[in-house]
């Protein structure tokens, strides 16, 4: 297996013959966690999936309903999102690249559904005359 020069680690010296950088930056190049955060998570998004069943169990209807289903929801595509997508660890750049726009999008959306139903009501009031 060859090595290219950007494969090879910034702290191995360019005399050093390429095996021994090659297993130098195998070493440094992989992160293993722990697989009791995994379990944990995986726990957590059961209990949450158990919360969003219960809303329905108890019944609960309306805004109350609809808000807690959402926040469950948001938690546990939080955790899988940071956790076995593996973005808690990434850099600042990386992590604004991949949540701004979305949250960019929720925000116009909901510029947009306020205009929709100033326009709606406005609409209303004058054919009502």
């Amino acid at each position: 297996m060859a090595v290219r020069q950007h494969d090879i680690p910034a702290d191995v010296p360019a005399d050093h013959p390429p095996a021994h950088a090659a297993a130098h930056g195998a070493h440094a190049e992989g992160q293993q966690h722990p697989i009791k955060l995994y379990l944990w998570i995986w726990g957590l998004l059961f209990v949450f999936s158990a919360f969003s069943y219960m809303v329905d169990y108890f019944q609960l209807q309306g805004a109350l309903r609809w808000t807690l289903i959402i926040v469950f929801m948001i938690i546990k595509a939080s955790f899988i999102v940071a956790i076995f997508m593996h973005m808690a660890w990434e850099r600042l750049a990386l992590k604004l690249a991949i949540l701004v726009p979305p949250l960019a999008l929720l925000i116009l959306i909901g510029l947009m559904a306020i205009e929709g139903d100033y326009t709606f009501l406005t609409r209303i009031a004058w054919f009502a005359k």
